[in-house]
């Protein structure tokens, strides 16, 4: 795949997509910059080399329709600080208006678009969208990995109508990490599993049976996989369609010799409320009227023992609601597990890597990786639309 070092910059107009898709508070200020800080090099690089810097990207769900709240103005201005120079903020993604201001930039200088998502055309991959975003350019790069899994058209169809694509530093990182732990990796390889949904991570664990010697299953996902074993998890959160899925998909891993560990206890209450009464109680001990909302003490000394000697670890999806104290000590746990291990270690984005800077100890693992989906659709084996539209080309 190309990158952004195999072109020249210098005076070209270049058009860089990343993910300034950051969380902001009720008062619009930005509570987290990680996603900007994590493209700094790439447009730093444009910079340095005299190139004439564009930058665009969505915030939030719009729906194809102006919404104030979700202008990407407060990032021009937190970007400014950071790259200590001044970025100028566009009206819109294209039309004249935009044109004109690309066409009188000086090399050099910074404007950042407007909210991609504020055009239906950006999430229908639109050709005509597509275009008109490529005639504000010379080169096109790719350097949003959270959203390379999307085929939306400052992802995809950009490439056809751009004059030259190439992909920025940090997707080129990103796919870098990813298949040094999945293609040759120190083993044991050992991936950890959570979140809501089995559904959308089960192809994620039989795409990874011929890589991984041990899979952790926990959050809400894990009580299919628990109910596939005959055991009675109370009114736990089901995915009722996919429990024999789930139990074949056991059993295959105990065929190739894959470990395969399951909660054993967990934290119950009757409903979803920080305030609401809790207990910890054996997996097969689940009151029927109670959900298992995280995992227990003894599920987080398991798994860490399971991790004692990992050499590479791959986590995408916590183990329970952390977002609520109350069930947030298994997830927490599992942090501590992975950041005192002596592997490489990887974190897929999203709820993870939220939880990986809350408990303090982003800087002891390897990789945080800046996108969930994206992450999840590389467990899965597929290969993501925005490094495609860069492959084909």
């Amino acid at each position: 795949m190309r990158s952004i070092k195999d072109l020249d910059v210098s005076g070209k107009k270049v058009l860089v997509r990343v993910d300034f898709n950051v969380p902001m508070d009720e008062h619009q200020n930005i509570t987290d910059d990680t996603r900007i800080r994590a493209v700094l090099s790439t447009l730093r690089y444009v910079l340095d080399n005299k190139g004439v810097l564009i930058i665009m990207s969505h915030m939030g769900r719009p729906k194809g329709s102006a919404v104030p709240e979700l202008s990407l103005a407060p990032v021009a201005k937190r970007l400014g600080r950071l790259l200590q120079q001044d970025v100028r903020m566009a009206e819109d993604c294209i039309g004249p208006e935009v044109k004109k201001r690309v066409d009188g930039m000086k090399a050099g200088e910074i404007l950042l678009l407007e909210n991609l998502r504020f055009h239906p055309g950006e999430k229908a991959n639109d050709d005509e969208f597509a275009r008109e975003l490529a005639s504000l350019c010379d080169i096109y790069i790719n350097n949003a990995f959270a959203v390379s899994h999307r085929e939306h058209a400052s992802v995809a169809a950009i490439t056809k109508f751009a004059p030259r694509s190439a992909a920025g530093f940090l997707l080129i990182k990103e796919l870098q990490y990813f298949h040094e732990a999945m293609d040759n990796p120190r083993r044991p390889l050992v991936a950890i599993l959570g979140g809501a949904k089995v559904s959308g991570k089960l192809g994620a664990v039989k795409n990874m049976m011929n890589r991984v010697n041990k899979f952790i299953i926990g959050g809400a996902m894990a009580n299919t996989f628990l109910k596939s074993q005959g055991i009675d998890i109370g009114k736990s959160k089901v995915e009722e369609d996919l429990i024999e899925e789930a139990g074949e998909t056991m059993k295959q891993a105990l065929k190739e010799g894959i470990k395969f560990y399951l909660p054993v206890d967990a934290v119950v209450a009757r409903e979803i409320d920080p305030k609401a009464e809790s207990k910890i109680v054996p997996i097969q001990e689940i009151p029927e009227d109670w959900m298992a909302l995280d995992i227990g003490p003894a599920s987080s000394r398991l798994f860490a023992e399971v991790l004692d000697d990992a050499k590479t670890i791959i986590w995408n999806g916590p183990m329970g609601i952390f977002e609520m104290d109350a069930f947030s000590r298994g997830t927490v746990s599992m942090v501590h597990s992975v950041a005192n291990s002596y592997a490489l270690t990887i974190v897929g984005g999203g709820d993870t890597d939220v939880a990986v800077h809350s408990a303090g100890q982003s800087d002891r693992f390897s990789y945080i990786s800046t996108g969930g989906g994206a992450f999840l659709y590389l467990m899965e084996g597929k290969t993501l639309p925005g490094v495609a539209a860069l492959d084909n080309l």
